[in-house]
């Protein structure tokens, strides 16, 4: 199974005029749905997922064939990673090879709709038949369940929400408590305290040099600073990227100051962090929930220390959790009985006691507060899951707005600039004109059909 930590669909630039290739697979959203039948259907899904994850679908995909009384029969397709679906999804949009479903980042379901590709999923789940009743709806975390709906396509639903991961902190207990502390940090200058005596002061069970903070160079590092710190990266009031803000520069300055006292270095080679920390020479990582099984079994494979997570350390009365995962969508394939059945087996993925079994099985969180419920084996035996899925209340999500892909390419590079000693603010200047520069370009494509 690959490791989740790092999604390299989130690390490559997108098309930014994918709106201009795309052939159009446009459709009024005015089918009736209450009359359309989805017997006998036959769907395809395109998923990333491996290893266990893959036998937990299976098993979900199978049980709904079985089950579901209209024999609609879904069809899991392994279509490699992320972005390698994404690289596969923008040549066939708009053409019968297209699946039914698709797993998409908000951003990449944004890009694929500037040419209508994605089906509008609020007539659907509007539905008096096949729809969401009310407390269905209301049973959805708020913050996940408004994330697919996208205020610049006139608040179309592209995507609907069947997992979440957040940003979290790990962080080695027993080092700590050697080190004289009682408990994580919870602020910057205690993170950065810590971190720069980890490095003098190596754990009694790791051998070798020690080290407090390995930054994996992500945007969503960057965007979890900057929430640390009590900012945003995005305006959505003014469709604008905030890349250049006060908090975005102390956040910044930040961990420039943690590179140059010497108290954290960059990840040099895939999952390095998660590795270092098994071994007890990193006492934090920061990085996705999603990463637990994996930093689990580093740590039961090396020092076998006490470990945890919490919330990146913050400057706020209450952590701002960075929370992201992709969703489905389903690609408008002009079939609506096929349509309707796409939505039924995303409708059931969604329900409770599946959503608990996914959540048993994967390790992401639910997107529904009543799958809680369903939990309390799992959160006594996975405490850290726990205590990580006590933090969507406080979450929040990164742009859902086309070409983000391509930002957070340069986002990241100039992270890496930053913390290599470059000019903080001409630095954060220069790069919030060039992500506004692809945001504008790609919302000309939506005023352009």
């Amino acid at each position: 199974m690959s490791n989740p930590l790092r999604s390299p669909a989130r690390l490559l630039p997108a098309a930014l005029l994918i709106g201009a290739a795309l052939s159009g697979a446009a459709r009024a959203q005015s089918v009736n749905w209450e009359t359309v039948s989805s017997k006998n259907q036959t769907v395809t899904f395109w998923h990333q997922l491996t290893g266990n994850n893959a036998k937990v679908m299976d098993g979900i995909i199978a049980d709904f064939n079985k089950s579901n009384p209209y024999n609609i029969t879904v069809k899991g397709q392994y279509q490699g990673n992320y972005d390698q679906i994404y690289q596969k999804m923008v040549p066939v949009l708009g053409t019968p090879a297209m699946p039914d479903l698709t797993v998409a980042y908000q951003n990449q379901a944004a890009t694929y709709q500037l040419g209508d590709a994605l089906l509008n999923l609020n007539p659907l789940v509007a539905s008096r038949k096949w729809g969401l009743s009310p407390v269905d709806a209301n049973d959805f975390f708020s913050g996940i369940y408004k994330a697919d709906v996208f205020p610049v396509f006139g608040n179309q639903r592209l995507g609907f929400p069947v997992q979440r991961s957040a940003e979290v902190m790990f962080y080695n207990s027993d080092w700590l408590k050697e080190l004289g502390y009682k408990g994580p940090p919870t602020t910057p200058d205690q993170f950065k305290t810590m971190a720069c005596k980890a490095s003098k002061t190596p754990f009694s069970k790791a051998k070798g040099s020690s080290l407090g903070y390995e930054l994996s160079v992500d945007a969503s590092r960057f965007a979890s600073w900057t929430y640390a710190f009590g900012g945003d990266i995005y305006d959505a009031k003014t469709n604008k990227f905030t890349l250049s803000s006060a908090a975005a520069t102390q956040a910044m300055t930040f961990l420039q100051g943690l590179f140059k006292d010497g108290c954290a270095k960059l990840v040099t080679e895939n999952f390095g962090d998660q590795t270092d920390f098994g071994t007890g020479k990193l006492l934090f990582s920061i990085g996705s929930s999603s990463g637990l099984t994996f930093f689990k079994s580093a740590v039961d494979k090396g020092a076998a220390f006490a470990w945890s997570i919490n919330p990146v350390p913050h400057t706020t009365a209450q952590p701002t959790v960075d929370l992201y995962g992709a969703s489905v969508s389903l690609p408008a394939t002009g079939d609506a009985k096929r349509e309707l059945a796409a939505w039924l087996f995303v409708k059931y993925w969604a329900s409770p006691t599946v959503q608990a079994t996914w959540a048993k099985g994967s390790n992401y969180f639910p997107t529904r507060k009543s799958v809680a419920g369903q939990l309390g084996d799992y959160f006594a035996a996975n405490p850290t899951y726990k205590k990580g899925y006590a933090l969507l209340r406080n979450a929040t999500a990164e742009p859902a707005v086309p070409g983000y892909d391509a930002v957070r390419s340069v986002m990241e590079k100039t992270m890496t600039a930053i913390v290599g000693g470059a000019d903080v603010k001409s630095s954060l200047a220069d790069l919030n004109v060039q992500a506004n520069k692809i945001l504008a370009d790609q919302l000309s494509q939506i005023k352009k059909r």
